[in-house]
Formats: structure tokens, sequence, C-alpha cells
């Protein structure tokens, strides 16, 4: 089992691949501009303006208790912020630290799959409310969740045994892997469309504001 690091308020692996990015040596401006991030696009679940030009793209793991912190710091982001701002959400379950995580992972997207993408962020939102973090969840509060929030138990239930969705959460942790993800929360900074920063760990809402306010002009 890969060992986790606890490290300025993420959960790193040890073993992993190394960043992408090429740091700033004098003559490059942005020292992200070659960040292998998978840009935005339909299947990913958005919060906030969908059309703004800053985009904050995070990689979460639903066990991990740095991610809740940051969960709640993002919500009130998108409420001081959510007219110029957009939060993309992107699975990286660790499953050597966190071995249920990869299946409520799927559990948010079989909710998306009945009620789009307000009934993701509710269920994401109530999952995160509710998890001890760790690995502490129960997994018959997944369908819980669903009753919780008004889906159809049956349908969902259905879903979520299928494992329909794990080729999309899997695919989402290939592209964080790609990007130079090694821990979660681990966020990226985009301005239209390009990599300007990044938020490594549990970044307050002030440093987060600080960042937004620096790149808007």
């Amino acid at each position: 089992m890969v060992a986790g690091i606890i490290i300025a308020g993420a959960i790193l692996l040890k073993d992993s691949v190394p960043p992408s990015n090429t740091r700033n040596n004098g003559n490059n401006p942005n020292p992200f501009e070659t960040t292998q991030l998978k840009a935005v696009d339909k299947n990913d679940h958005i919060l906030g303006n969908k059309n703004a030009e800053i985009v904050i793209i995070e990689y979460s793991d639903t066990e991990c208790p740095y991610c809740k912190i940051f969960h709640t710091t993002m919500h009130d982001l998108i409420k001081q912020r959510g007219d110029e701002v957009a939060w993309v959400y992107r699975h990286f379950p660790i499953t050597q630290l966190h071995p249920k995580a990869p299946k409520q992972a799927e559990a948010t997207e079989c909710a998306w799959e009945q009620g789009g993408n307000e009934t993701f962020w509710k269920y994401v939102d109530r999952l995160f409310a509710i998890t001890p973090s760790n690995n502490g969840l129960p997994d018959e509060e997944l369908t819980n969740i669903a009753d919780y929030i008004g889906l159809n138990s049956a349908s969902f239930y259905t879903c979520l045994e299928s494992g329909k969705y794990k080729n999309k959460v899997d695919q989402d942790v290939t592209s964080g892997i790609k990007a130079g993800v090694r821990g979660t929360p681990n966020s990226f900074i985009l301005k239209n469309g390009v990599v300007v920063d990044t938020l490594p760990g549990t970044a307050p809402l002030e440093i987060i504001l600080q960042k937004i306010d620096a790149i808007k002009d």
C-alpha cells in the first residue's frame, strides 16, 4: 500500500507521477503554460458562471478530510464571486488511502444521471456534509443520500451496482495524473482556458480571492 503523506493541508501520494508543468526558468513568463490539463467539456460538473473567463478546476476525493474543508471554501467563493468564476469538480479518489472513494465518485455520477448538474451538486454536497472522512462513510449511506435529495432510489441503486460510471471516474483520475496532480484537493486556476496558477491543498478563501484579483486585469 502506498503511504499517505500529509503536507500543507493536502493528502499526497508518495509514489505518483511528478507534475508535468514546467517552472519558470527566466524565459517562460507563465510557469504553468505547459501544464497538460484536460480542457473543460460537456462532461464536467460546473458551478458558478459557465462563461466566466476565470475557471477553477478542482480534483477531489470525497473521503479526504481536507477536500471536505475545501469544498465549503469553494462554496463560499461561489457565493461571493459566482458571477465571475466557474468551479469545475473532477474526481480523484485515492484508492490506496480511501478504498470507498471510487464508488462514492460513481454515486455522484448516478445522481447526475437522474437530475443533471444541479442534482450532482446536491449529492456531492450532502456526501461531504455527512461523511466523517478517511473512509468512514457506511456504504448504505450512498442510497440514503439519494433518498434524501429526492432521487428514485431503486434506479440509483441499479446504476451504482452496474459500475457504468467507473470509466468516467477513471478518466478524471488519468487527466489529473497527466496534469501533475499528486494529492487532494488540488486545483488549477485558468484564465481564458490557460492555466495561470494553482491551489494546492486547502487554500483559504482570502488567498483564493487574492489570486483571482491578481489575474483579472
